[in-house]
């Protein structure tokens, strides 16, 4: 463990923020080029191109058109990591069921645009290119000419003017629209230039626009979704009358229902497999109860630098496990090939000690997490009003902060890996305070317990439990989804335990996570725990900053559905400043003027402590089989790399 210390001492820096540069300028492994780039960067040209063999017998039986004729004109080109992979072989992974939906959709989700493997720069992607006007208000995008959705459609300006008008516009399938696509709390206009490109015009400024593309998933939520399918469904173009009929024929009550269900939701693609979808891997109708099987998309617009077209591996297949014990375990027997997803530190132990009899080796990636167990007190709480007053009290949560003892949770949790820290951005990120990774995380019960006395309650029963203005033992309550990582159940068990030791009763409730997040949005959590990860964006994803299913989620409703619904927060409060300055951030043009609200943005977090953290800055362990190979190591590991994609799993392969 102490070698395996000093050789993940120096993955403690994560990558800046993104830039707004589009497409790389110079050849590195691990990356995304339009074929016309990489052939001026390279002075290659790339004229003939190859196939998977499963796929070449399909072309020979009349079944698939050329892999020519199936490619868009310019490509996408994605440099390996370590060398030109080998076509075929099933790579096997575990998951929890759709409620881990996450897992198979960070491999295979495809965007607008996306982001350098390290979320340094912009880069192509689905969309070819993107131009955006010196004043920050229109953004012009083509689409790849002759790209074709998995049955083989073609993908052109029709799929965006119909996700724009029908989807996007239309009440029923969006009541509220995402203040990601507005500015200002105006949606921008459509203008369709021809059958590949289009422009997206804002009235005010919107410098950050593409941001959100990078994670907003195509067949979904961003622009360009499969009109030729969903119009099937949609009373625009079938009539009310047979958009119900369907709709109830397949159990729901109204047609939009079923459009969200089987088309627009982030698990449709996981449960239709007739929807069609820009992605390396489909779903295959040998899909079963325990068993996910994803299989190559013919029409998969991505080759390699000697014209192969990806994916390299045939097929993804997900093993139903309840939790990570079992995933262990089909790593420790050889049944898992790749997988980062649902691992944790805790595990490496046994995972090293394994690794012989297993076939596998251990790498790892770098979280970009600033708190892994991090406790989010609920500012929009909808129970006990007593309770509601008490997590929005300030003077609380420092005591809970000082309470915790985050270096002995540090040794025997973590094993001296990651570092102590508050909920807060980790070094080498952009926007890194060292002060805010500092604030109230020392060890200090006297404090805390003086700091509980201040607000009230100074009494005590005979168990040594605080006592509440009106008598009643003060009981809080810590939600956590279960199966996520066992380190989770082991910190918290601490943390109850610290928190006892200063006369604050604490009940721990593990729930599956489907209930975890339904109860968390809907603000019946006192305290919630997840993670503070999307440090290597803030700009890109300031979610869980903003409250996103964590310490505000009501607040969060109401400022990303357009200031509608959900619990806004009270006028003249810090929480207010939070969206209020958010919304500055949102239409700076100027990047100094930008950084300096982004900064007084975050002292709020600082100086309330929304999120009290433990540990974080932490190593991802990921479990390589032997001839798994173009796996890289070193990595940042986050969400708005969207990791494992930023290891481009299109390119992974099996050596024979």
């Amino acid at each position: 463990m102490k070698k395996l210390t000093l050789i993940l001492v120096a993955m403690i820096l994560v990558s800046q923020v993104f830039v707004m540069g589009f497409g790389l300028k110079e050849i590195k492994p691990g990356e995304y080029y339009n074929l016309s780039d990489y052939e001026k960067l390279t002075g290659k040209k790339i004229t003939d191109f190859h196939e998977a063999p499963m796929l070449s017998e399909l072309v020979k039986q009349g079944k698939l058109p050329p892999v020519e004729e199936r490619l868009p004109k310019n490509p996408l080109v994605v440099t390996p990591y370590e060398e030109i992979g080998q076509y075929g072989g099933t790579w096997r992974r575990a998951w929890y069921g759709l409620s881990d939906k996450w897992g198979p959709n960070k491999i295979c989700f495809e965007y607008p645009i996306f982001t350098s493997k390290d979320g340094s720069e912009l880069v192509p992607n689905v969309f070819e290119s993107m131009e955006m006007s010196e004043d920050g208000r229109i953004f012009t995008f083509k689409i790849r000419e002759g790209l074709k959705w998995s049955d083989g459609v073609p993908v052109t300006t029709e799929d965006v003017r119909f996700w724009y008008e029908d989807i996007l516009l239309n009440k029923e399938l969006t009541p509220s629209i995402s203040y990601n696509l507005t500015s200002n709390g105006k949606v921008f206009k459509l203008e369709i230039i021809d059958d590949y490109t289009f422009r997206v015009v804002f009235e005010d400024p919107y410098p950050l626009f593409p941001l959100p593309l990078t994670k907003s998933y195509v067949a979904g939520t961003s622009f360009v979704v499969p009109s030729h399918y969903i119009k099937q469904f949609h009373p625009k173009y079938v009539g009310e009358e047979k958009a119900q009929q369907l709709a109830k024929e397949n159990g729901f009550e109204n047609w939009w229902q079923y459009v969200q269900s089987m088309c627009l939701n982030s698990d449709s693609w996981l449960r239709n497999p007739d929807l069609p979808v820009l992605y390396p891997w489909k779903l295959s109708r040998r899909t079963t109860d325990t068993m996910l099987v994803l299989e190559r998309n013919p029409y998969y617009y991505k080759i390699d630098p000697e014209g192969n077209q990806l994916p390299y591996i045939d097929e993804i297949v997900h093993y139903l496990v309840q939790n990570s014990q079992m995933l262990v375990m089909k790593a420790i027997t050889g049944e898992i090939d790749m997988q980062g997803r649902n691992l944790s530190l805790s595990d490496y132990q046994l995972l090293a000690s394994n690794r012989e009899k297993g076939g596998y080796r251990i790498i790892f990636a770098r979280q970009a997490i600033g708190s892994d167990v991090t406790l989010h007190f609920n500012q929009n709480y909808q129970g006990d009003p007593y309770i509601r007053e008490l997590l929005r009290n300030v003077k609380f949560r420092q005591a809970v902060s000082l309470a915790i003892n985050r270096e002995e949770i540090w040794q025997l949790v973590y094993h001296g890996l990651g570092e102590p820290r508050q909920a807060s951005l980790i070094k080498g990120v952009k926007y890194y305070d060292p002060e805010w990774e500092k604030a109230f995380a020392e060890y200090d019960p006297e404090r805390a317990n003086k700091l509980l006395d201040e607000i009230g309650l100074n009494r005590r029963n005979a168990e040594g439990y605080r006592l509440r203005p009106d008598g009643q033992v003060l009981e809080i309550t810590i939600e956590y989804p279960t199966g996520v990582f066992s380190t989770w159940d082991d910190a918290l068990a601490m943390i109850k335990t610290y928190l006892e030791k200063v006369g604050i009763k604490a009940l721990l409730k593990p729930e599956e996570r489907t209930l975890f997040d339904v109860r968390n949005t809907s603000g019946e959590i006192q305290i919630a725990v997840w993670w503070l990860d999307r440090n290597t964006s803030v700009l890109g994803d300031p979610s869980l900053l903003l409250g996103y299913r964590t310490w505000a989620p009501l607040s969060y409703t109401w400022y990303s559905q357009g200031k509608t619904g959900g619990e806004p927060p009270e006028p003249g409060t810090d929480m207010a400043k939070v969206y209020e300055i958010w919304d500055q951030v949102l239409r700076e043009t100027n990047e100094q003027r930008r950084d300096e609200l982004v900064r007084e943005f975050l002292n709020l977090h600082k100086k309330n402590l929304w999120m009290v953290g433990t540990v974080g800055a932490l190593p991802q362990p990921i479990v390589v089989k032997n001839n798994f190979r173009n796996v890289p190591s070193g990595l940042p590991w986050d969400d708005p790399l969207r990791s494992p994609k930023n290891l481009r799993p299109e390119q992974f392969f099996f050596k024979q």
